[in-house]
């Protein structure tokens, strides 16, 4: 077995790792008395099991939908039409959810990669209302995050320099790591940790190579992951490498 970090949890396989993390959220949203709830999503096959059940008769029901604000921890810097568009996918995967009109904050794919982030990163402060993160104030109500088979997480790849921003919430990544090769926007580490919770979603034998690295102290991106609230990470035991 590979050597995790404490705060991770392991379950049977993918469905069940988007299954947990759905009850997360219900409970969050149970729990909380804010006016405005705000998550923040992930691109990937899991996360995407994960927005068909919301959407789906075990969850949709237990839902404030009327409350939730849906933002993206990054997209590739394509048309929300392209099947390689997080916003298409999420899209996609919550069919007839009764998203409110506005409720669902995709990241501008018009202008450039440049002006999409910083048209973002406003997006972003207007709905938190401030300038400036205060950790005792969180962005995020939960943040959703993947691992890449090189160690990325959003669009934060070894090596570029997005991995090392530490003021702007939001940047352009003009060439990324894996293919599709195109310009994507990512948020960065300060705004993905601005999180009362943050679950990091990996399924699959192909996320045994990136969590040994981790393990074995390799400085990934997805080393960086932090959260001013709970860190959690959900693994499927292939990706745990238990079979």
């Amino acid at each position: 077995m590979i050597p995790l970090p404490n705060n991770a949890e392991i379950f049977p396989d993918a469905d069940s790792v988007a299954r947990a993390a759905a009850d997360r959220l219900v409970a969050l949203c149970a729990e909380s008395r804010q006016e405005r709830i705000a998550i923040c999503l992930s691109g990937g096959s899991t996360p995407k099991r994960l927005y068909a059940l919301l959407a789906g008769p075990d969850y949709v029901g237990a839902l404030p939908w009327e409350r939730l604000h849906w933002f993206f921890g990054d997209d590739r810097f394509v048309p929300w039409t392209d099947e390689a568009s997080n916003v298409h996918m999420a899209r996609t995967a919550f069919g007839d959810a009764p998203i409110p009109e506005g409720h669902l904050h995709g990241i501008p794919t018009d202008g450039t990669p440049e002006s999409a982030a910083s048209a973002y990163a406003e997006t972003l402060r207007g709905f938190y209302g401030a300038d400036d993160l205060d950790p005792a104030r969180p962005l995020f109500d939960l943040v959703l995050l993947g691992l890449g088979e090189d160690g990325h997480t959003a669009s934060l790849f070894p090596g570029k320099p997005a991995v090392d921003e530490r003021e702007a919430w939001v940047v352009a990544v003009p060439e990324a790591g894996l293919t599709p090769f195109v310009p994507r926007v990512t948020l960065t580490f300060p705004a993905l940790a601005s999180a009362r919770q943050l679950l990091v979603l990996v399924t699959g034998a192909g996320k045994r190579e990136p969590l040994t690295r981790l393990a074995e102290g390799e400085d990934l991106p997805a080393r960086h992951i932090s959260s001013v609230g709970t860190l959690t990470w959900l693994l499927d035991r292939a990706a745990a490498d238990l079979g």
